[in-house]
């Protein structure tokens, strides 16, 4: 039997991708769209700054330096002629303070120990009528503890002129004491003419000589003060600066014996180094009328002998 009617056609397929095709797709943009929202900012790369080495710190030792020791002034008369000059003409702690570091700068060489420099713990400055100039001791207490002894009869004389004179021979007497303070004398055994010859070696070195020292050639090395002070002060320009610091540090652990002694410094005895001193130091003039008066002494009378006191005054 023919029916009145026909089935409609389909419609066309539509164009569609692969299952697997989509699947991949959509899970790329999904996969795309969940990186680019969830993905956090990088944080930016901090720049380092240039390296800068720091040094390291630095602390170098203390520079040596010298013994220091307490300073006291007594003095027994204020009424005295002599401590009214001495006060007056001088700052005494900056010229006792002075006296000390010339010595010890002369005499040493500083380091971290000073062990090879006196133990002197006090210096005390005692000014006194008294006869003579002046002289140095250990007190009462023990032998590190010092007392300079200075005469105010012989303050009182010191010349006014010139202005400088009063100021410079205490100074330079102080300057001379001190030593004594600082010296080593080789347990008690070297020569007192050697010991007194540092003393005014140094007063001379400081610039304090007073004006009626002159070099003399005398009969022994060890004449003492600034006979002797001369003698080792040619030694020091002979043999080097520092030659008289030496001298007095080899009187520090052994007992004096003259031969050794200088051989050991020097290379030669010390009468060798005397009569070598000697032919430096010119011969003393004759004085004002001497030779006349020796030619013809009845013509020379009076006026010779009164030239010859002036010269030798």
């Amino acid at each position: 039997m023919t029916l009145g009617w026909s089935p409609k056609p389909l419609p066309p397929p539509l164009a569609m991708s692969p299952i697997g095709e989509t699947a991949t797709s959509a899970l790329t943009e999904t996969s795309t769209a969940t990186t680019t929202t969830t993905e956090p900012t990088p944080s930016p790369v901090p720049v380092q700054a240039a390296s800068v080495t720091t040094p390291i710190a630095y602390r170098p030792h203390p520079k040596p330096g010298y013994p220091t020791c307490k300073l006291r002034l007594e003095c027994r008369d204020l009424t005295h002629e002599g401590a009214e000059i001495f006060i007056s003409n001088n700052n005494i702690t900056e010229d006792l303070l002075a006296a000390v570091t010339v010595v010890l700068s002369i005499l040493y060489k500083p380091s971290q120990s000073n062990s090879h420099i006196p133990g002197t713990r006090s210096v005390t400055l005692i000014l006194e009528a008294s006869e003579g100039l002046a002289y140095t001791m250990g007190s009462e207490l023990d032998n590190d503890h010092k007392e300079i002894h200075f005469s105010l009869d012989y303050i009182s004389k010191i010349p006014t002129e010139p202005a400088s004179r009063r100021r410079n021979e205490i100074q330079g007497v102080l300057v001379h004491e001190m030593v004594h303070c600082w010296q080593w004398n080789g347990h008690g055994t070297a020569p007192g003419g050697l010991i007194e010859g540092i003393a005014d070696f140094v007063r001379l070195k400081a610039g304090l000589s007073p004006p009626h020292w002159k070099k003399q050639k005398k009969d022994n090395w060890d004449s003492g003060y600034q006979h002797t002070g001369y003698f080792l002060d040619w030694i020091e320009s002979k043999y080097g600066i520092g030659s008289v610091r030496r001298v007095n540090e080899a009187l520090m652990n052994k007992r004096y014996d003259e031969e050794a002694f200088w051989i050991g410094l020097f290379g030669k005895q010390v009468k060798e180094l005397w009569d070598e001193y000697c032919t430096t130091v010119p011969q003393e003039s004759s004085p004002i009328g001497m030779v006349k008066a020796q030619k013809d002494p009845e013509k020379a009378g009076q006026k010779s002998k009164d030239q010859l006191e002036k010269v030798l005054d």
